[in-house]
């Protein structure tokens, strides 16, 4: 089955405008910025007046998809379906001005970036947990846990570093920039520091997505 198009002829019908004015709860941005930093991604509506948002993951993550969905399912007009061609599971929200400005914060010239103000987006332990579900995995060298990664090489050495500053400043954590094939990503290896990290996230993941701690 294709993806059908957003419902754009119809988004002023009397649902989407009255969906195009619920106010996006605290946990739902949270979510939503782990996301952004991670694999989803927002993108423009078919009058490129508003952004939407759009979740795709693998089979194996259907749960994790659900639950997302849960979560924003009063901006969501279509449950998750499965897409054939790439044998994911995807849902979108409708077009939405609260992610349009989450857009402004978070892209420049249809890249992701991260902000300056990024401690802004960051004050729920929930974004973590989902960024980490999202792009994290866990480092093992002989059978055993030796650290996390966040696989940031979508981010600049700077943002990088803005983001390894973050974690030292909140949380103690500390994060080594490694080159993965010549772009930076985020390593967490001191014992204290992963085990800090864990602390902080372990209580929000899936049970599906525990597998990811190691």
């Amino acid at each position: 089955m294709g993806i059908p198009r957003e419902a754009g002829r119809i988004t002023y019908s009397t649902d989407i405008r009255n969906r195009k004015r619920i106010l996006l709860t605290e946990h739902q941005k949270a979510i939503i910025v782990g996301c952004i930093l991670g694999d989803a991604g927002l993108y423009d509506n078919w009058s490129k007046t508003n952004y939407r948002f759009q979740v795709r993951q693998c089979l194996k993550q259907t749960a994790y998809v659900e639950w997302k969905y849960q979560a924003l399912a009063p901006l969501v007009l279509t449950p998750p379906q499965y897409y054939e061609r790439t044998k994911s599971m995807w849902f979108r929200t409708i077009s939405h001005p609260e992610l349009t400005q989450l857009h402004t914060v978070f892209y420049r010239d249809r890249k992701k970036i991260i902000p300056e103000n990024i401690s802004d987006y960051l004050a729920d332990p929930i974004t973590i947990a989902v960024w980490f579900m999202d792009d994290g995995n866990a480092i093992r060298h002989n059978n055993m846990l030796r650290g996390y990664h966040l696989n940031t090489q979508s981010f600049t050495q700077k943002e990088n570093e803005r983001l390894a500053e973050w974690f030292k400043s909140n949380y103690g954590i500390k994060c080594s920039i490694e080159q993965n094939h010549g772009k930076p990503r985020l390593a967490i290896w001191q014992r204290a520091s992963r085990e800090a990290f864990a602390a902080l996230i372990e209580g929000y993941l899936l049970p599906s997505m525990k597998y990811k701690l190691g």
